[in-house]
C-alpha cells in the first residue's frame, strides 16, 4: 500500500481592530492590506477568493462584526472592536 503525505497549510491569525460597529468586506480587505484598491478587492471577492466564517463569501458589502473573521489564502484576520 502507498502512503501519501499531505502538507496542511498553516492559517496566520491576524486581529482587525476597528473603531466603527462594523465593516464592509471590501473595506476590510484594503485595511488589512490583502487589497491595495476597492477594484482590487472586487476582484478578489468576485472570483471567490475570500472566505468569510468559513465559507466562500462573493458579495462584497457584506458586513463583517466583532468576532467575525475572513480568510485569503494564509491568513485568516478576525475582527475586534478597538478599545
Amino acid at each position: 500500500m502507498k502512503r501519501i503525505k499531505v502538507k496542511l497549510l498553516e492559517i496566520k491569525e491576524e486581529p482587525l481592530p476597528i473603531r466603527t460597529d462594523f465593516i464592509k468586506l471590501d473595506q476590510a480587505l484594503k485595511f488589512s492590506g490583502i487589497a491595495e484598491t476597492g477594484g482590487h478587492a472586487k476582484d478578489l471577492i468576485e472570483k471567490g477568493a475570500v472566505r468569510v466564517n468559513g465559507e466562500t463569501c462573493t458579495s462584497r458589502g457584506k458586513k463583517l462584526f466583532k468576532g467575525d473573521n475572513f480568510e485569503y489564502k494564509d491568513v485568516r484576520f478576525t475582527i475586534e472592536k478597538e478599545a
